[in-house]
């Protein structure tokens, strides 16, 4: 893996945010004409573009915490596109026991939990819930992201996690996982990737395998 395979993380989030911050800016002067330059220092920006920023911020966060325990046995890559889309994966890390494909969402405020429903007469269902509201999108969103990867790699372990940032987890809180994707926060994330594990593949040639495929967004 060569230095033009890393690039830092948060990079197309803050690249998008800043053509659409351009985009209402050129709109807004459009509209004012002469008092454009006005309109726009006194405009709030769009909820929409803004939350391009405060995503890269997130995912800036969430990659120093990996960088900062990268090795020769530990790969970190950020911001990755995958092939034949215009979507990307935030974080890929590559250990000696598998491939981590990790999603950064910054949502301040209560830490996301599990719900259980069903599991008698009804099918047994697990939840994501935050603020009261079912987001168990973002798993299906991981999982997408982990098939991807899965298909790169073959037979390796391929391990979906969804990173939380600014959210208030307590001071007994714990991970968990929901269908199958680990739900944390930054700092519990790097200590779950730095946990000592049986090697099972060669680090160097999967990350290798996943660079070619997964080129930088």
């Amino acid at each position: 893996m060569t230095a033009d395979d890393v690039n830092a993380p948060g990079t197309s989030a803050q690249r998008e945010y800043e053509r659409r911050k351009a985009n209402d800016e050129a709109r807004t002067r459009a509209k004012w004409g002469k008092l454009g330059g006005l309109a726009v220092a006194l405009s709030d920006e769009k909820q929409s573009t803004k939350a391009w920023s405060t995503g890269a911020a997130g995912e800036a966060a969430v990659g120093a915490r990996l960088d900062g325990v990268a090795t020769e046995s530990i790969r970190v890559m950020h911001d990755r596109r995958i092939p034949r889309s215009k979507a990307n994966i935030d974080h890929i890390v590559v250990t000696p026991g598998g491939v981590w494909v990790i999603d950064t969402k910054r949502y301040a405020g209560k830490a996301p939990e599990k719900r259980v429903e069903g599991g008698i007469i009804r099918p047994r269902v697990e939840l994501l819930i935050y603020r009261g509201g079912d987001k168990t999108k973002l798993v299906d969103g991981v999982l997408k992201q982990v098939a991807h990867v899965q298909d790169a790699v073959g037979e390796v372990p391929v391990f979906g996690v969804l990173c939380f940032v600014d959210s208030d987890w307590g001071f007994f809180a714990d991970a968990f996982t929901v269908n199958g994707v680990h739900v944390v926060w930054p700092r519990k994330l790097a200590s779950m990737i730095e946990k000592s594990v049986e090697p099972v593949i060669d680090v160097a040639v999967v990350a290798e395998q996943i660079a070619q495929r997964f080129v930088r967004a």
